[in-house]
């Protein structure tokens, strides 16, 4: 995808071009210092650019999955500074490829977490990454660079942007050949790679998974880029992978104690979930029918689950129903998971005790299922019985949300949206649905004011500031309401002039 290919350049990856003959200049780096504040500046910038990309994965269960994975390796780095801040997400991209952005952003295509063959394999790639940010690879090499740099780098992630929207070929070409220039500015050395294996590696062990996986995951990649000159893993192009850090790893490993770690039953749901959202819907209910038909899989229930979205991405509703059926029967008779009962299916319901994103993951579709079907009745008692058991789990919340208003029950609706967000106040999906509901219910102050907080929260802060002074303008005649919005505007004012200091 040439956008991930662009900002990979334009983000400063971590990459490296290991076979580089001359190291990258840093220059005095106490003359030219980054500091934090500023790092996450240009990362947030360059993230409004990939929200707003069609490519951008804004799904709550594969976000919370990437999140708890990362969050569960940043907790066993020793050198992990209390003031960094990290965010994990997800871009639909088939190709093989992860990246860090300045801030601690990371993003991780599709491509890559239906290629890891295992959660640890997937676990070293993101440990690697979480080693670079720790180390301060990034700044060190953003810090020898001039500001102007640092400056173009958001820049060109408009380029990037426009260039995907209307390709020409003069454009894209003068787009790549900057993005070029800056990418070789900005290489990192071997050095910086082997740390990021060591660190990484050790990460990896002490969060409980396989050491072993870092090195079958590079030795796979390295492998289908031998064999697949053109069409090389993207990962390869960004992160080099020599056998000097292959061997490196594995004398590494030789002195660690072997363990076989068995993949969580959420990695396998989202696995199978991100599976059923490649290619064309037809193509992808067959792939996953033959699968099942001869026994292919290593998760029966985890197929399944992957077919019904499959068949719900292809609007086979009735099959997808039939098949839910099957599922739960699986559910039920699996002696390794735990009982769920009172299920509104009228079942008892079997889901993996340790696993609380499973369970709430099976329950989602549970509900998507109904909903598609016409059964109303049924997909809401789901919905209320899963949020008891699942309170926290965002796609159950938005999903309900969802449904009240697709079934015009927006008092309804407003209100349970009202309560998730005195419990969750950063989520900006809720504060679009709160604004669909004060526009049906007519109060066009308050709907401007909801979708202002929506845009705040994704960083959009022009946006917000136009749809704040969009609802001064449509008083709703509270004295209360209007003072909130004149208060929230002269801090979203303020947020803007920091900002723009900041360009």
């Amino acid at each position: 995808m040439k956008l991930i290919c662009l900002i990979i350049a334009l983000s400063i990856l971590f990459p490296a071009n290991s076979y580089a003959h001359e190291l990258p200049d840093l220059g005095d780096v106490s003359q030219a210092t980054i500091t934090p504040y500023q790092e996450r500046q240009i990362g947030l910038q360059i993230m409004r650019q990939i929200r707003a990309d069609p490519s951008y994965l804004d799904d709550p269960e594969i976000a919370s999955y990437l999140s708890n994975l990362g969050h569960k390796l940043i907790a066993n780095s020793e050198e992990t500074n209390a003031g960094q801040s990290f965010e994990f997400f997800a871009l639909q991209d088939s190709s093989i490829n992860a990246f860090a952005l300045p801030g601690g952003f990371m993003g991780f295509n599709s491509g890559l977490i239906i290629a890891a063959q295992s959660e640890s394999e997937l676990a070293a790639v993101m440990s690697h990454e979480i080693a670079h940010v720790t180390q301060k690879h990034l700044a060190r090499m953003i810090a020898g660079q001039k500001f102007d740099l640092i400056k173009s780098l958001a820049t060109l992630a408009v380029a990037i942007i426009a260039a995907r929207s209307n390709p020409q070929a003069s454009q894209a070409i003068l787009v790549a050949s900057q993005a070029s220039a800056i990418q070789s500015k900005l290489d990192f050395t071997r050095k910086h790679e082997k740390e990021a294996d060591r660190i990484g590696l050790n990460i990896l062990l002490d969060a409980g998974f396989e050491p072993q996986g870092m090195s079958t995951f590079f030795e796979r990649l390295q492998r289908a880029g031998r064999f697949h000159e053109n069409g090389a893993p993207s990962y390869l192009r960004t992160h080099p992978i020599t056998y000097e850090r292959i061997a490196d790893i594995q004398n590494r490993i030789r002195e660690m104690p072997y363990r076989q770690v068995p993949d969580s039953i959420d990695f396998l749901l989202v696995r199978a979930k991100l599976r059923a959202m490649q290619g064309k819907p037809h193509d992808t209910v067959v792939q996953f029918k033959s699968r099942l038909d001869e026994k292919r899989y290593i998760n029966e229930a985890v197929e399944r689950y992957g077919y019904i979205h499959a068949l719900l991405r292809d609007k086979k509703n009735i099959q997808a129903s039939n098949e839910l059926a099957h599922l739960y029967q699986i559910l039920q008779n699996d002696s390794s998971t735990s009982v769920l009962t009172n299920h509104p299916l009228g079942k008892t319901v079997r889901v993996e005790n340790k696993n609380v994103i499973a369970g709430a993951m099976i329950e989602t579709l549970s509900a998507s299922v109904k909903l598609a079907n016409g059964k109303i009745t049924e997909a809401f008692d789901i919905y209320k019985t899963a949020l008891r058991i699942y309170p926290q789990h965002r796609a159950l919340i938005h999903g309900y949300a969802h449904a009240l208003l697709q079934n015009k029950l927006t008092e309804t609706a407003l209100e349970f949206i009202n309560k998730q967000l005195l419990l969750i106040p950063n989520d900006p999906q809720l504060f679009s649905l709160q604004a669909q509901c004060y526009a049906l219910l007519g109060d066009r102050m308050l709907e401007h004011r909801a979708l202002a907080e929506s845009y705040a929260l994704k960083g959009h802060i022009a946006a917000a500031l136009d749809q704040l002074q969009t609802a001064l303008q449509n008083s709703n005649g509270n004295f209360y309401q209007l003072s909130s919005v004149e208060a929230r505007l002269k801090q979203i004012q303020a947020l803007k002039a920091e900002e723009d200091k900041e360009k």
